[in-house]
């Protein structure tokens, strides 16, 4: 895969770090070319159509939507996504110099996928709801163009700081407050090279899929240290693979190394993803 265009960090990161603290979350456009996106997308479906044929390759997160992790050496454009100067500058500047990698897989809903019910991806520690300090981080990067048609991202920004602790599995809020997060609610219309950055505490859901194009999205997991979210995934790369890293990945990258990748088992299985929702 070619690697992102060269270039410094923007002069408007400390914008986007602004952004991503009050939102809870903060797009860059054109991150990567449109051609390393497609090979992305390519990269995530061999992937998927591998891990449906095994148990716990995939696991389902509602009707017609699948999350599957995968090895970092199944990705062909993991450094160059891992070392991208925004993510890189986002990463040391939200969560310390010491962050580190702990997930890759991606999401992808097809025609027929529901609307999901409203959550977030894990309980929020107290260092979020009483601190305001964002733990963790995940990028997102889409697969396609999206369109109103291919089920868009849907996220209520500012809810990352919402205690949560009275919700089902402090993840999912009742649907009785469903419409304060539907009033905050924004889609995203992302297109190829364009990356996000978000906290997983910020609340969101998946919707609607009437398209008959697919739309899988890569996520990069990226935890503060002593977040703890690394023991939900198994990371491994060859010795090989893992001697040829850059330093700058190395340091940062949690994982096992082994003579030979075993296919992944699925962890991170969110419970009340499975038989989704209505949209009200």
């Amino acid at each position: 895969m070619s690697a992102h265009p060269s270039h410094t960090v923007s002069a408007d990161t400390d914008k986007d770090l602004n952004t991503l603290q009050t939102d809870g979350i903060v797009g860059k456009k054109g991150a990567f070319s449109r051609e390393w996106a497609e090979n992305m997308r390519e990269d995530m479906m061999t992937a998927f159509w591998s891990a449906i044929q095994r148990p716990g390759g995939a696991v389902g997160r509602g009707p017609r939507r699948w999350y599957v992790e995968i090895h970092p050496e199944e990705f062909g454009g993991f450094v160059d996504l891992v070392t991208h100067p925004w993510v890189m500058a986002m990463c040391e500047n939200a969560l310390g110099r010491d962050y580190q990698i702990v997930e890759i897989g991606f999401d992808v809903p097809f025609q027929g996928a529901k609307y999901q019910p409203w959550h977030r991806d894990f309980p929020s520690p107290r260092e979020t709801y009483e601190g305001r300090r964002i733990t963790s981080l995940a990028f997102n990067l889409t697969g396609v163009d999206v369109t109103e048609d291919m089920g868009p991202f849907e996220v209520a920004p500012g809810t990352q700081y919402e205690d949560g602790r009275t919700w089902k599995h402090e993840m999912f809020p009742s649907r009785e407050i469903w419409p304060m997060f539907q009033e905050r609610a924004v889609r995203k219309y992302p297109e190829l090279g364009d990356i996000s950055c978000r906290s997983a505490l910020t609340v969101h859901r998946g919707t609607e899929h009437a398209s008959p194009i697919a739309r899988p999205v890569m996520v990069l997991g990226v935890d503060a240290p002593g977040a703890g979210h690394a023991e939900l995934h198994d990371l491994m790369v060859t010795q090989n693979y893992f001697d040829a890293l850059p330093l700058s990945v190395r340091e940062h990258l949690v994982c096992r190394v082994v003579d030979k990748l075993v296919p992944v088992t699925q962890k991170h299985d969110i419970e009340g993803l499975v038989m989704g929702a209505d949209p009200v």
